[in-house]
């Protein structure tokens, strides 16, 4: 997969020819109750969960409460980084359901105006994950996963790219002039293969 970079940040090219938007009404928010680990922290993020943790606990389901009253607010994951705890192996244990549809008890309160902090930005990110190196560098990627198929579907449909549906979370991650930086190179990577 060709990638390029722009300010230390190697981005996988996907992420600007691929379409894709979130389409819960399919999925059920499925990528918070699938997979074999909690969602991704960065160290601050750790901190940050230990402050809002008694602002939202009441929000949360009893066995998230109890999940991380055992465990706490985010355990190490299996590469000494950082991730969600989960309830019994299985979902995140900040996640809430409304119906069948599992929603993160830590957005929720946000945008109640309980705290500040929106969501880990690993989940406001997703399809796209980051991995910081030691020399200062990133890898930008597309995380394909068939539980998200329903929103390549509504992307195409939309014609949403990858990192349009991500935008908001780019800007937050890396701020705007870097999304600026990262449209330019979208749009002459279209030109470029049009031709």
């Amino acid at each position: 997969m060709p990638a390029f970079e722009i300010d230390k940040k190697i981005i996988a090219s996907d992420i600007l020819e691929e379409a894709f938007h979130c389409d819960l009404s399919k999925c059920h928010g499925a990528c918070c109750v699938a997979g074999d680990a909690g969602a991704p922290l960065e160290k601050e993020e750790t901190k940050i969960l230990e402050e809002i943790y008694p602002i939202i606990k009441d929000g949360l389901r009893p066995e998230g409460r109890k999940a991380i009253e055992e465990q706490g607010t985010w355990i190490p994951d299996d590469t000494d980084d950082y991730a969600t705890p989960l309830i019994n192996g299985n979902e995140c244990a900040y996640v809430i359901f409304e119906g069948k549809t599992a929603l993160c008890g830590i957005e929720k309160a946000h945008r109640e105006g309980k705290i500040d902090f929106p969501k880990p930005v690993s989940c406001h990110l997703y399809p796209i994950r980051v991995k910081s190196y030691r020399s200062g560098y990133y890898g930008v990627n597309y995380d394909r996963w068939d539980i998200c198929s329903p929103a390549c579907t509504l992307g195409q449909s939309l014609k949403i790219r990858v990192y349009e549906f991500a935008k908001d979370a780019i800007i937050r991650k890396f701020g705007k002039d870097f999304y600026h930086e990262l449209e330019v190179v979208a749009d002459e990577w279209e030109k470029e293969k049009s031709r």
